[in-house]
């Protein structure tokens, strides 16, 4: 890990910009196109590439520590199944919350799987037989970016995102709590502290600023619409983004909120909420962009990045932050 770190040290220091656009790097997951998701190898590898923000997902053991996780489930990217056969509920699912941190650090993980198939998400990133890596718990996350920030005089963020807060206090445990509590203890207390917190739930976010009285930034995730569940389509309009902007300093919308396809004379099909979001002073970071998942849209990975800095985007969440780097230049 130490030598991977030192090529990607060496390779973000001959890079050079193609642009002079500079929106806000996220590695979303970590460097995920390269190593897997969350783990601190990736964390590792998104700081040297120069990411301005790394992003964690966050979920709670049953002992109540912050693991780093995009699911609430653990059978995607470890060897839960062999090791704890029995631990599944009915729907044959392996919850991270029926397992204690102990229990969870006996893991192993590895690439993305479909959990039904057992086949790779994104079939030509890292081997998904292999799986030498732990899953962190946020403290640790918090430790190595504070620890490389330091070694690297740097300041790369972070970006939390509290995975189904309404879900986990369905199973008794209030998750937004223990992930201010932690962010507290690293300094992250104020709305100058280099981190965004987000979350898809928006009555959970104004929660979190109204109730626990949270000054950090914040952004509101954006989805598709599903039955019975909140409207994001509502939040879109011009009345829903002036609730946002009572309560966020941002939006993360998916990438057809934003560039909904191509006009017929090969141009973007920019929507206006861009636009719509700055004149409520909110950020913009769309999600996500990977090299080996690209929209329908748009051929090529470097098109994809300028039509989007040309709709005036204000960050992004990528899986290959080195890739963007090139494009839009260097942190600023």
């Amino acid at each position: 890990m130490l030598q991977l770190i030192r090529v990607l040290l060496f390779v973000g220091t001959i890079m050079q910009p193609l642009s002079a656009a500079r929106p806000t790097v996220i590695a979303h997951r970590g460097a995920s196109g390269y190593l897997p998701e969350h783990t601190l190898a990736a964390v590792a590898a998104a700081h040297a590439m120069n990411a301005d923000f790394i992003e964690q997902d966050l979920v709670l053991t049953s002992d109540l520590h912050p693991i780093v996780l995009h699911d609430i489930y653990l059978d995607t990217v470890s060897d839960v199944r062999s090791k704890f056969p029995d631990r599944a509920r009915n729907d044959g699912r392996f919850y991270a919350i029926d397992f204690t941190l102990a229990e969870i650090k006996t893991l192993r993980i590895g690439e993305r799987i479909d959990h039904r198939t057992g086949r790779p998400a994104f079939p030509n990133r890292f081997p998904t037989e292999n799986k030498p890596f732990t899953i962190p718990t946020f403290e640790e996350e918090l430790q190595i970016i504070h620890g490389l920030n330091q070694t690297r005089h740097r300041t790369i963020g972070v970006y939390p995102e509290i995975k189904y807060p309404k879900w986990h206090r369905d199973q008794g445990k209030d998750i937004s709590p223990i992930v201010l509590n932690s962010l507290a203890r690293f300094g992250y207390t104020d709305a100058n502290a280099p981190v965004y917190l987000q979350c898809f739930e928006q009555a959970e976010l104004m929660r979190i600023r109204n109730e626990l009285g949270c000054k950090l930034k914040i952004v509101q995730l954006m989805g598709k619409d599903k039955p019975g569940e909140q409207t994001y389509s509502k939040m879109l309009t011009d009345e829903g983004l002036h609730r946002v902007a009572s309560y966020a300093q941002g939006i993360g919308p998916e990438l057809k909120q934003v560039i909904s396809g191509r006009r017929t004379d090969g141009k973007p099909q920019i929507t206006s909420l861009v636009a719509d979001a700055h004149r409520h002073q909110l950020l913009v970071h769309p999600y996500t962009f990977r090299v080996d998942q690209l929209p329908d849209y748009v051929d090529d990975w470097p098109t994809l990045i300028d039509w989007f800095v040309e709709a005036q985007i204000d960050g992004l969440f990528t899986d290959f932050p080195d890739r963007v780097r090139v494009i839009v230049g260097p942190s600023q």
